[in-house]
């Protein structure tokens, strides 16, 4: 993915979509149950999360969207409403899984590619406080989701209450001191918290490296962030701005929401840590998301390089 042009996605993206939608209903339908939700696909032995593609051509169809429509965007009706359909009708079909934590992220990452694509913000805020009840009302309507959000406040209000995961994490990162136990010598990840190579990973990482180990990973991820944005800033074109910008963010606020849940800052979710994690579909399709961003970086520096070279052609003719 880092040698294909990304213009190319421009001209098959509406189709794309439209094929994720589908894919989403199936998965909705047809899709195996395993610990409550179906949310995973096997397609030739390979089990696929569709909700991880849905957020990589959601962010790649919202960056062709706002190029396309330029100044429209601003314009609620035909400009914000159609992208806001979009982000809804995706979201929702992942909700429905039941697949919270993802959908309202997706949400989320959506809502700020359109600030940064330059949507007005009265928009913006009225969508956000919208979305937000109607989120909080789906997860508390979904048992799994209401479970989780009522353990964690039943958790600041009584730690003796909270979570068993969270409260074995928590243990972990508090067990790693500054420096850590060292690699591979964690204690909570033999049997004490469970699937430790998953959601959690967070706090193995905190207790063998330690609060200094914690501290680089979280450096780490913003600067993945602080790249991407470098990238979008020098794009060619207002595509390759946009999805610089949301392919980086995306990265990171998932990143940092399952590092806050790992630490028992927000309720358990079912998230991987970014490139951490054990993980199949999700692995691939940040690694396919970082080679996009490669390709808007090799572009931009192939521009720059023409732009020099013409410079130089003109200078020397001039001459």
């Amino acid at each position: 993915f880092s040698f294909i042009p990304y213009s190319f996605y421009k001209v098959y993206l509406k189709v794309i979509l439209i094929g994720v939608v589908l894919i989403l209903i199936y998965t909705l339908i047809f899709a195996p149950s395993f610990k409550g939700a179906g949310r995973w696909l096997n397609i030739l032995g390979f089990s696929l999360q569709p909700a991880d593609l849905a957020k990589v051509v959601l962010i790649l169809y919202l960056a062709s969207y706002i190029e396309r429509k330029g100044e429209q965007l601003k314009d609620l009706k035909y400009g914000y409403l159609p992208a806001i359909a979009w982000i809804l009708s995706i979201a929702a079909l992942i909700l429905l899984q039941p697949n919270v934590s993802n959908g309202l992220l997706l949400v989320l990452t959506s809502l700020a590619i359109l600030f940064f694509g330059g949507a007005k913000l009265k928009h913006l805020f009225v969508s956000a406080m919208g979305l937000a009840i109607a989120g909080l009302g789906a997860a508390m309507i979904m048992p799994h989701s209401r479970v989780r959000i009522m353990s964690f406040i039943n958790g600041v209000n009584n730690k003796a209450d909270i979570n068993d995961q969270v409260k074995q994490a928590v243990m972990g990162l508090g067990s790693g001191g500054i420096f850590g136990v060292g690699l591979g010598n964690s204690r909570q990840s033999n049997l004490f918290l469970p699937e430790a190579y998953g959601d959690f990973i967070f706090a193995i990482i905190g207790e063998e490296l330690g609060f200094v180990g914690a501290i680089v990973l979280l450096v780490v991820y913003l600067l993945i962030f602080v790249v991407g944005m470098a990238i979008a800033k020098k794009a060619k074109d207002k595509f390759g701005e946009v999805a610089a910008f949301g392919l980086s963010f995306m990265i990171l606020l998932f990143a940092y929401v399952n590092m806050a849940v790992a630490s028992g800052l927000l309720p358990t979710t079912g998230l991987p840590l970014p490139f951490i994690s054990y993980g199949g579909s999700s692995i691939i399709f940040l690694c396919i998301s970082v080679g996009i961003l490669m390709n808007i970086g090799f572009s931009n520096q192939i521009k720059l390089e023409s732009e020099v070279n013409t410079t130089l052609k003109t200078a020397e003719a001039n001459v």
